[in-house]
């Protein structure tokens, strides 16, 4: 990938704080690092082994410790078909673009605001930038350190309390279902065929049988394909038997599922009343398109943070917004295999004729796209964002697999089945978890017995299986001290005081091996 070097300042672990899924005084156990810059590689890899960023706060949960283990979750967008509900909510949306719909339907399915982002940006105070080539990094202040924590236990409250306003939604679905004519039993008049028609009512016998409009479409489809070969037959240029053709012609094609591109992309009426446009801008370094559009994005999102939050006027800030959601390590890269866009941190802004209604904070890796974030316009709660936004997401990174190979998978941040209105993640299918302890990928499908009956599950089932990516040589790490990179073995040597040989090998064995010979850690 790039030259460029990862820069992480490790803050250790931080166990016994109050979780904000099941209120526990003393529950939840994290690690977390301060990133002053990281390649997407570096990233990537560090998503695969269970961390997960917030602006440039990276943290990891320590899975056997925290009472609501945070598994991370991907969708294998290539095999994905979207579920009745995804489908009602991409046509709802489209219903709303052609016909001005408002109308609510039963049962809408809005996830929690963020569909992959599971914590609120750290309000960290550097009193440095983050270049390498600055004389020296400052460490982190401890102070910065709790305020990350308050503001993670205050996001997962909020991500709780909207997955309960969708459970409560999914109720009145099951109520709907129940009593919608269409689940009614026939009526008599069905069930009794040839009863006579009664005087007004039943089917005029002196009129030939109606018939269903697919089979009148196909007919028609057929008719029309029986005149095109028939020019094409006699064309000399076109070597086609007539028989091949007409044989070909005769076969019905067998039903195929509809992808979600056919889904979301369905063509408008020229009349539709609303327009709906979405814009890629990149948000680190930050473009000219993104600088253009801040404030009126900043404003959707306020908006957001006050009416879905109840956040007070005065926590929204300029500056609390761009550290949790424009800020981020990630370094850009343009590689030539790479999608046209490259890798990096964006926001994909939904335009509604002509104004922001909605922006997901999305980062584009190496083999993902991970959502990030998501904040809409509360004046369009009804058009369910949060699922329609995660379709688009999918469906970009289809997208972005066609010119980079490797990029195949949605990472939606991760998957709480302790807390079932955190379930939602696990829609989105067919989809993966990651072992906590072997960091190998598992349909979900199998580890949902083993997650019914604990917590913490552990889910390769080979019992032999280690991490074949630890780290085995604590002497190879990377660190960088006083401007200079060296490995751990020359930095202890120099090193001052009292040992820190146990907090560098938490934080290795955290990371990895890769990551560890990689990355450079900040030491002071």
């Amino acid at each position: 990938m790039s030259g460029g070097r990862s820069v992480v300042e490790y803050r250790g672990r931080k166990p016994g704080y109050r979780c904000g899924y099941c209120a526990a005084p003393h529950g939840k156990a994290s690690a977390g690092m301060w990133a002053h810059s990281m390649t997407v590689q570096d990233y990537q890899d560090l998503i695969d082994r269970g961390w997960r960023r917030s602006g440039k706060y990276v943290y990891k949960p320590i899975m056997n410790e925290t009472c609501c283990p945070q598994y991370t979750i991907r969708c294998q967008v290539l095999h994905f078909q979207p579920s009745r509900s995804h489908k009602k909510a991409v046509k709802k949306v489209l219903k709303f673009l052609s016909k001005g719909d408002v109308s609510k339907m039963a049962g809408e399915e809005e996830p929690m605001d963020s569909h992959g982002g599971d914590a609120v940006a750290s309000d960290f105070m550097l009193r440095s930038a983050s270049d390498v080539s600055q004389p020296e990094l400052t460490p982190l202040q401890v102070e910065s350190e709790e305020k990350v924590e308050t503001e993670i236990q205050g996001k997962e409250e909020m991500d709780k309390d909207v997955a309960e306003e969708k459970v409560e939604s999914r109720s009145l679905q099951t109520h709907a279902k129940e009593e919608t004519p269409e689940s009614s039993e026939p009526s008599n008049s069905a069930k009794n065929v040839h009863a006579s028609p009664k005087p007004g009512k039943g089917a005029d016998l002196s009129k030939p049988p109606c018939r269903k409009a697919k089979d009148i479409r196909r007919e028609r489809k057929l008719q029309k394909l029986l005149q095109n070969q028939t020019r094409m037959v006699e064309d000399p240029l076109l070597q086609v038997e007539p028989q091949v053709l007409l044989s070909e012609t005769s076969k019905s094609k067998p039903n195929q599922a509809k992808c979600i591109e056919d889904f979301i992309f369905s063509s408008l009426p020229e009349d539709a009343i609303h327009q709906l446009e979405v814009r890629l801008v990149r948000s680190s370094p930050q473009s000219f398109q993104f600088k253009a559009t801040f404030q009126e994005s900043y404003q959707v999102y306020k908006r957001y943070q006050m009416v879905i939050h109840k956040d007070p006027p005065d926590k929204p800030t300029i500056s609390q917004f761009t550290r949790f959601l424009c800020d981020s390590p990630l370094e850009a890269e343009n590689p030539t295999n790479g999608p046209d866009c490259g890798y990096g941190s964006f926001h994909q802004q939904y335009w509604l004729d002509g104004k922001i209604i909605a922006v997901g904070v999305i980062d584009i890796l190496p083999y993902c796209v991970s959502s990030v974030y998501l904040y809409y316009d509360p004046d369009y709660s009804f058009l369910s964002l949060g699922v329609y936004s995660a379709l688009r997401e999918i469906a970009f990174t289809r997208h972005l697999h066609e010119k980079a190979p490797d990029l195949s998978y949605y990472y939606m941040g991760f998957y709480i089945h302790s807390c079932p209105k955190m379930r939602y993640k696990g829609q989105y299918r067919p989809a993966d978890l990651l072992c906590p302890e072997t960091y190998v990928w598992v349909p979900i499908e199998q580890c949902l017995p083993s997650l019914e009956h604990s917590k913490y599950c552990r889910f390769n089932q080979d019992s032999n299986a280690v991490d074949d990516s630890r780290i085995k040589e604590l002497d190879r790490v990377r660190v960088l001290h006083k401007r200079t990179i060296m490995p751990y073995s020359v930095y202890k040597k120099r090193r001052k005081g009292p040992s820190d040989e146990a907090s560098v090998q938490q934080y290795a064995s955290l990371v990895g091996k890769m990551c560890s010979e990689r990355m450079l850690l900040f030491r002071s």
